[in-house]
């Protein structure tokens, strides 16, 4: 079992950063590949980013694609979102997730943490 904790979010001018963080329980961390999912009002928890469990390979949305980049350190049970030049439309809660393996969706994560809100203002 894995228990996922995120923070960092916040409320930012379009074109700043945030560095989102999800802290993981658990000794099988290093494991599982972790994912970055976010969610705005009204509309469906979209993917953004996943990492696999040993960093050799990265995905991103298209959305986020040269804005942001997710890293992870093993030794501190930590995966990271750093977000860049961030638009209006980066609102949302995001989440992070454990799966097995590298996926860009939803159903194939299996813990996720509660989410942490991110308001970019133009």
């Amino acid at each position: 079992q894995v228990q996922l904790v995120e923070s960092g979010g916040g409320l930012v001018q379009a074109g700043g950063s945030l560095r989102l963080s999800c802290a993981a329980s658990g000794r099988t961390f290093r494991s599982y590949a972790m994912g970055w999912f976010r969610q705005a009002p009204g509309k469906e928890r979209e993917f953004v980013a996943a990492i696999t469990s040993s960093s050799g390979r990265t995905y991103y949305a298209d959305s986020v694609k040269g804005r942001f980049t997710i890293s992870r350190d093993n030794a501190r049970n930590t995966v990271y979102l750093q977000m860049n030049s961030l638009k209006p439309e980066d609102t949302a809660v995001y989440y992070c997730a454990a799966a097995p393996v590298l996926a860009p969706t939803s159903d194939a994560y299996s813990y996720w943490g509660q989410g942490t809100q991110v308001t970019v203002s133009s």
